[in-house]
């Protein structure tokens, strides 16, 4: 994700919609209730499609075919290398309907063509393939304990687990939570976002192309108070993975509290960005505008306070300013389009507060600050400067297109500005001195720190967050760890 390549073709269409029912024992159906809502174009603020609205009864016909699938189907007795089989299908179908799926992401959520087709579908197929290498490779220890005893431990799976995930990266959240889910061998319930439930249901009908037994993935749209309230207190669920913001966590844990559950979060953040003089500004520059701006704003990690040293704040700001007023917004399906809307009416207008909130608390709106345009939900790229750590548009996460530039003049008062949230997703420094670019990294409390660059992901290294922004980690071996049990036998030998 640190770079976005620009697609192969010049034009592209809206796809066919395929799927828009609950995916719940191998088969595509209407909700229990009947009941369906819109998805919407948020490009456009016209219906897409009517999708079966999932609740609680749902829920629960779709926790009973996971467990099926796990303890009498042939999902809990396929070789851990058939998995393996199963989900580098899946990524070679994903491969081969790439631009219809890469559109469908850009139809329900509102991102450019260019960043579907280059990089989010890209790294789902990368994220489906790299765990589907671990699937035979979890393996346990031999351990020498006291006494004529043989002891080992075995990696199981957790069992069924429940996967609630956000409407900013829709497809690449699917693969974050089905790949180690499936390398493990568990079954899954996912309730997508009710803004951006297609492209999960059009994956989930590839699953079932691919092989994977009935059960094994079930999906039910729907919304937090219903679907994804009754999945988390759901007794017959082992765990929940949920992505998102950290007031919906907080009930989500008081909830699962109650059975127990395994719970691991991946939330949202106020990521330091810092740029110190001796950095190279052009590159830091370009860093700041992707590592903001990149998915309309809306990304849990965006570097959305800019600490910039005070000797080079005056360059840089009109640097980001005329690199943030160039960006083209506009029509997703446009490939030259940087910038599409945000993906509904409620983010558009809690973002348009924030906007006004950082204007009367006297922040300077150097670029940007107002709708862009008249139809679908368009904000203009947005710079606030001579911010301070104590204005709103500096402590909460806005998700959106506004950046906050903070002057500082020292090393150890940026570090202790940076540490001043509750956040603690991500962070970065720019600089050429290596021993301050490790000093910051030591320094910062935040799962991820990049140095010289911004929104570099991989499959294989962790992902997630310090104090308010997550428990747990996502991608890298260190998410296997959130789908398995650890269990320990000893056989006595006389």
């Amino acid at each position: 994700m640190s770079t976005v390549l620009e697609p192969s073709r010049t034009t592209f269409k809206a796809p066919k919609i395929r799927q828009t029912g609950l995916l719940i024992g191998g088969d595509f159906r209407s909700s229990v209730s009947g009941k369906t809502f819109e998805t919407i174009n948020p490009a456009t603020e016209k219906k897409i499609a009517d999708v079966a609205e999932g609740d609680a009864a749902d829920i629960d016909l779709a926790v009973k075919a996971a467990r099926k699938a796990l303890t009498s189907g042939p999902w809990g007795r396929m070789d851990a290398r058939d998995r393996g089989k199963l989900m580098n299908r899946l990524a070679d179908l994903i491969e081969e309907n790439l631009d219809e799926i890469a559109a469908l992401e850009t139809l329900d959520n509102g991102k450019p063509i260019r960043d579907s087709r280059a990089a989010d579908i890209p790294l789902v197929i990368d994220c489906l393939r790299y765990y589907a290498g671990w699937a035979d490779k979890l393996t346990g220890d031999t351990i020498p304990i006291r006494g004529n005893y043989f002891c080992y431990t075995r990696r199981e799976p957790t069992g069924v687990v429940g996967q609630i995930i956000p409407w900013n990266f829709p497809a690449l959240m699917v693969a974050w939570k089905w790949g180690p889910a499936l390398a493990a061998g568990c079954t899954i319930v996912m309730k997508p976002a009710e803004q951006t439930p297609l492209s999960c249901l059009r994956l989930g009908e590839l699953a079932l192309e691919a092989g994977f037994p009935e059960g094994v993935i079930n999906i039910v749209p729907g919304y937090g108070p219903t679907a994804g309230a009754a999945l988390v207190k759901h007794p017959d669920v082992d765990k929940i993975a949920f992505t998102g913001e950290h007031r919906t966590a907080q009930i989500i844990m008081a909830e699962a509290a109650q059975t127990l559950k395994r719970i691991t979060f991946e939330l949202g953040g106020k990521s330091p960005n810092i740029v110190f003089a001796d950095a190279d500004i052009d590159a830091a520059v370009a860093g700041a505008e992707f590592g903001l701006f990149f998915n309309q704003g809306q990304c849990c990690c965006a570097g959305s306070r800019l600490f910039v040293e005070q000797s080079v704040h005056a360059e840089f700001v009109e640097k980001i300013v005329d690199r943030a007023s160039q960006r083209k917004v506009g029509d997703p399906f446009d490939p030259a389009t940087m910038q599409g809307p945000q993906v509904d009416q409620a983010q558009f207008d809690k973002i348009m507060s924030y906007i006004e909130k950082g204007k009367a608390a006297g922040a300077a709106c150097v670029t940007g600050g107002n709708r862009e345009g008249s139809k679908g939900y368009f904000v203009q790229p947005t710079v606030f400067d001579n911010v301070t750590d104590d204005m709103q548009i500096a402590t909460d996460e806005i998700f959106g297109p506004v950046l906050s530039v903070l002057p500082f003049k020292s090393f150890d008062e940026v570090v202790q500005r940076a540490n001043n949230t509750f956040y603690g997703l991500a962070a970065a420094v720019w600089t050429k001195d290596v021993k301050k670019a490790h000093r910051i990294a030591n320094s910062v409390r935040a799962g991820t720190v990049w140095v010289n660059c911004y929104d570099v992901f991989d499959a294989a290294a962790p992902f997630g967050g310090f104090k308010m922004s997550g428990i747990g980690r996502e991608l890298g071996e260190a998410a296997l760890a959130n789908y398995t049990e650890l269990k320990t036998v000893t056989v006595a030998l006389d």
